[in-house]
C-alpha cells in the first residue's frame, strides 16, 4: 500500500528531483565566485555579468518551453531540458579558459530554464485539487538545493586529506567534481523521467483544450490587456530582481560588506534555503484563505529583511543577527513562490496556460538576470550596501503593488 501511494506521486517526485538538480547547479556558482575570481582574475562586475548570462539564457527559455509544451506535451520538453543542462555541467569538468566557462554557464541556464514553466502547469493538471500544496512541495525540494550547494562547496574547497587525495586524481580544479556529479545525475533523471512519466499522465493532462484551440503569439500578448494581470506581472518582476540580486551576491556581501569569515558567509547563504519548508505552509495556506493575503505577507517580510540586511553593522557584526535577517528573507521570498505560481495558473486560460506562464516567467527571470550585473557594477563603484538598498526598494515595490491588488480584488 505504501509503495502504491508513492507511485501515485511519481510525477511530483521526478519533477521535483529534476528541479532540485537544476537549482543545485545554479546555486553552485555564487559560493564559487571567489575561487572563480582567483582562478580567472576577473572583477565583481565581470563575474556578475557571467552569471547574468546564465540567468538571461534561463529567462529566454521560459516562453518557448511553455508554448512548445502547449503543443507537444510537457514530457519531451522536461527531458530535453534536463539533458542539455547535464551536458553543460559535464563540459565544466576539464580545465578551460574563462570564455568556455561562460559558454557552459549559458548552456546550463538554457537547459534548466525550460523546467519550471512546464512543471508548474503539469503539476496543476495532475493534482488539480491540491495545486498550492503540490507546488509548495515542488518549490521546497528545489530550494533545498540552496542548502546543499553551499555546504558541498565548503566541503570540497576545505577537503580533508582523504578527500583531497581523491580530488587530486580528477582533471582540473577541485570544484569541477561538483559539475561532474551534477551532469551525470541530470542525464540519469532525464532518462528516468522519459521512461516513467508518459504512461502515468491522466487523460486530462492533455496539451490542448476540448475545442482543440492552438494558441498564437498574439493570444499571449493579449493577456496584458487586463490591467490586473499586468500589475501582477510588475509584482513578479520586482520580486525577481530583488531575489536574484541577493542570491547572486549574498556570500560576498556578508564577507566583504559585513565582515564575516568566508566560511560563515557561505553557511549563512545556505540558511536562505534552509527555511524553504515555509513554502509547504504558504502553499497550503493559500489554498485555504486565498492567494493575495499570503503573497502580501511574504513579500512584506522579504522587503523588511532586505532593509534590515543593508543596516547590518560592518566588521564585527554578530553572526546571530545576520542569521536572523537572512532567515527572515528566506521565509518571505520562498514563501511567495508557490502562491505566485498557483495564482497565475488560476487566472490564465487553460489553452494559454503553458505559454502564458512562460511569458510571465520570461519577464520575471529577465529582471532577475539583470540583477547580478547591476549589483556587481554598483558594488564596484559604491560598495555593496547601496546595491542591496536598491534590492530592498524593488522588493518593497512588489509588496505595495500586491497589497493594492488585494484591496481592489
Amino acid at each position: 500500500m505504501t509503495l502504491r501511494r508513492i507511485g501515485n506521486y511519481d510525477v511530483l517526485i521526478l519533477v521535483s528531483l529534476i528541479w532540485f538538480l537544476g537549482k543545485f547547479v545554479r546555486y553552485l556558482f555564487p559560493p564559487l565566485f571567489e575561487p572563480l575570481q582567483a582562478t580567472y582574475g576577473v572583477s565583481n562586475a565581470v563575474i556578475g555579468a557571467a552569471f547574468t548570462g546564465f540567468m538571461i539564457a534561463y529567462a529566454l527559455m521560459q516562453f518557448p518551453s511553455g508554448a512548445v509544451a502547449d503543443r507537444i506535451g510537457p514530457v519531451r520538453v522536461i527531458v530535453a531540458g534536463a539533458s542539455v543542462a547535464g551536458l553543460g555541467a559535464l563540459a565544466l569538468v576539464v580545465d578551460s579558459p574563462f570564455a568556455a566557462l561562460v559558454a557552459a554557464m549559458i548552456v546550463i541556464g538554457a537547459g534548466t530554464g525550460v523546467h519550471k514553466t512546464v512543471a508548474v502547469r503539469l503539476l496543476a493538471r495532475v493534482y488539480p485539487a491540491r495545486t498550492g500544496r503540490m507546488l509548495g512541495i515542488h518549490d521546497t525540494v528545489g530550494a533545498l538545493s540552496g542548502i546543499v550547494a553551499p555546504a558541498v562547496v565548503v566541503l570540497v574547497l576545505s577537503a580533508p586529506p582523504s578527500l583531497a587525495v581523491l580530488l587530486e586524481r580528477l582533471p582540473g580544479a577541485d570544484w569541477r567534481v561538483l559539475f561532474l556529479l551534477t551532469g551525470l545525475a541530470a542525464v540519469a533523471l532525464a532518462v528516468a523521467f522519459g521512461l516513467r512519466i508518459p504512461g502515468r499522465l491522466p487523460a486530462d493532462s492533455a496539451t490542448e483544450d476540448d475545442d482543440g484551440l492552438q494558441p498564437g503569439a498574439l493570444d499571449y500578448l493579449r493577456l496584458f490587456r487586463n490591467p490586473r494581470f499586468s500589475a501582477f506581472v510588475l509584482v513578479t518582476v520586482g520580486y525577481g530582481f530583488a531575489h536574484n540580486g541577493l542570491v547572486a551576491f549574498l556570500p560576498l556581501y556578508l564577507s566583504r560588506g559585513v565582515g564575516l569569515p568566508t566560511t560563515t558567509a557561505n553557511l549563512l547563504y545556505s540558511l536562505v534555503f534552509a527555511v524553504t519548508l515555509a513554502q509547504l505552509v504558504t502553499g497550503e495556506l493559500s489554498d485555504r484563505i486565498g492567494r493575495f493575503p499570503v503573497m502580501v505577507a511574504t513579500l512584506g517580510l522579504a522587503a523588511t529583511a532586505l532593509v534590515a540586511l543593508t543596516a547590518l553593522p560592518g566588521v564585527g557584526a554578530g553572526t546571530l543577527g545576520a542569521a536572523v535577517v537572512v532567515a527572515a528573507f528566506g521565509i518571505g521570498s520562498h514563501g511567495f513562490q508557490p502562491v505566485r505560481s498557483a495564482y497565475l495558473i488560476e487566472v490564465l486560460p487553460d489553452w494559454l496556460a503553458g505559454g502564458g506562464l512562460g511569458v510571465v516567467r520570461t519577464l520575471l527571470m529577465g529582471a532577475g538576470a539583470l540583477a547580478p550585473v547591476v549589483v556587481g557594477s554598483i558594488a564596484d563603484v559604491a560598495g555593496f550596501r547601496p546595491a542591496f538598498a536598491l534590492l530592498a526598494g524593488s522588493m518593497g515595490m512588489a509588496a505595495l503593488v500586491a497589497g493594492a491588488l488585494w484591496l481592489i480584488e
